[in-house]
């Protein structure tokens, strides 16, 4: 049985990435932070093992990582999903909105990494999945510190790819654009509206959609993908380029 950690699994994307793994087979962990009461609901419904895990407690990540190797030897795979944003104007942006974003999306996945690194290698074996966002390939207004951590992370995702692809394991990114979740729903209807007429497909994304394109990095399908980066944004990205 595949042993899979997904951060940020009580909510939306990373809910949808535990279903299809739990579906899928997989003996599966997510980590949460706040949502509680989400968090349960998910374990309930997907039959995965929760641990409230904040992204910026490297001695908790390592502790979450050494119960999962204890009672599977292993972790086949991490999904990097955890990430919040503190949307602002750079020029109103308070210094702790800019840090909290930088240290929970950027140094989060880092202190994750860095925690499976050394078991995947010992096993020559393993699948790093990051969820990333469309804002790290084009700029949004009004998400600096949330761009950057994005941009950042497919950038040292495809540098991680070539230290631990020699050692049998692959890292990849997956991108998603505006997707069906709660963040989106609180979006005012003109801005949604204005994203929608962006987008090739003419409608937002599904959070099984970018489940879909994550369970297949990790999988035997994607054995010889590395050090890629899967855009799964409807064409948003590909119409702004050639606006360009």
């Amino acid at each position: 049985m595949k042993s899979v950690i997904v951060t940020g699994g009580s909510r939306g994307i990373g809910r949808a990435v535990v279903a299809r793994f739990a579906r899928d087979g997989a003996k599966v962990y997510f980590t949460y932070h706040q949502h509680e009461e989400a968090a349960a609901e998910t374990a309930s419904a997907c039959g995965a093992i929760p641990f409230r895990c904040p992204q910026s407690d490297a001695e908790a990540i390592a502790g979450v990582v050494d119960r999962v190797i204890g009672e599977m030897g292993r972790v086949d795979v991490l999904v990097n999903n955890a990430g919040i944003s503190r949307d602002q104007y750079l020029m109103m942006m308070p210094p702790e909105d800019w840090d909290r974003v930088i240290d929970t999306n950027l140094n989060g996945t880092y202190r994750w990494c860095k925690s499976v690194s050394r078991p995947m290698m010992e096993a020559r074996s393993g699948a790093i999945v990051t969820v990333a966002s469309v804002s790290g390939l084009v700029g949004i207004a009004g998400q600096t510190n949330y761009a950057a951590t994005k941009g950042a992370l497919i950038a040292f995702s495809r540098s991680l790819a070539a230290e631990l692809g020699p050692k049998g394991i692959r890292v990849n990114t997956v991108v998603p654009g505006f997707i069906e979740t709660d963040m989106t729903a609180r979006m005012p209807r003109q801005i949604k509206q204005q994203n929608l007429d962006r987008i090739l497909l003419h409608r937002f994304g599904k959070a099984d959609e970018v489940a879909a394109a994550v369970t297949f990095l990790a999988s035997e399908d994607a054995a010889y993908i590395v050090g890629q980066t899967l855009v799964v944004d409807g064409g948003l990205s590909a119409t702004v380029a050639f606006s360009r």
